[in-house]
């Protein structure tokens, strides 16, 4: 028996905006009618990656993630300063084996990585 992985879900407090700024974020379009309790993201044929879900949930962030999402950039700083002006906040900046990446944190405060490409 084989498992594939169809999508990847997010908890957060408000589903539409925060799908808003994924999408944004991934040059894709929030799915027709996102409300706060749920929203959605599909994969495009221009962009890569799967679907992202967005459900509402009652308990605020407490820890860091266990899983959280790596992007890549071929102009790092440039998608820095855009993904800052979407509303992600710097966490870190990294140096380590010849790679570099910067830890950003969403607008809920979900961490993710943007790494140079």
């Amino acid at each position: 028996m084989s498992n594939s992985v169809i999508g990847l879900s997010v908890d957060c407090a408000d589903a539409a905006k925060l799908a808003r700024f994924w999408a944004e974020a991934l040059g894709r379009t929030v799915s027709p009618e996102p409300t706060a309790e749920f929203a959605a993201i599909a994969a495009g044929e221009a962009t890569q990656g799967p679907p992202l879900a967005f459900h509402r949930v009652p308990e605020a962030k407490t820890v860091k993630n266990r899983l959280h999402l790596d992007l890549i950039s071929g102009d790092f700083a440039a998608e820095t300063e855009r993904l800052l002006s979407l509303g992600a906040t710097w966490v870190a900046d990294v140096e380590r084996g010849g790679a570099r990446w910067t830890t950003l944190r969403d607008p809920e405060g979900n961490e993710f990585d943007l790494i140079a490409g």
